[in-house]
């Protein structure tokens, strides 16, 4: 979760409230208030139910948002980067079988490359 109670509050709202919301919204455009009851009596959890009804609606409103201002309907997650250090180097971990099969293939790809720009070339 976010650090500041207010990123916080905004994760929330855009990734759990918006989606329930714009659900309950469309239940009560096609069926009135008696489809919205149904979600609650018909379901074990009618809040993960209506969060994935309006799922896609709301990352429409999200990306919508995310037009008009980078970072406004789909939050930046701030995250802690650090460099984890290795055992040995790849270098000195690979056999030289290795590098020997590397650099072949790596010449079979140059030479097909060259025949492919040769006849691409037009009039050549």
């Amino acid at each position: 979760m976010a650090a500041d109670p207010l990123d916080a509050l905004r994760l929330t709202l855009m990734q759990d409230v918006l989606p329930m919301g714009l659900a309950v919204a469309e239940r009560v455009r096609r069926g009135g208030p008696r489809d919205v009851i149904e979600a609650f009596s018909s379901s074990r959890d009618p809040l993960a139910q209506l969060k994935d009804e309006g799922e896609s609606a709301a990352r429409q409103v999200r990306d919508n948002l995310d037009r008009l201002q980078p970072g406004l309907g789909n939050p930046v997650m701030k995250v802690d980067v650090r460099d984890v250090p290795t055992e040995a180097p790849v270098a000195e971990t690979s056999a030289p079988n290795d590098r020997q099969e590397l650099q072949q293939a790596l010449a079979r790809i140059s030479g097909r490359l060259t025949q492919l720009e040769q006849r691409l070339q037009p009039g050549v």
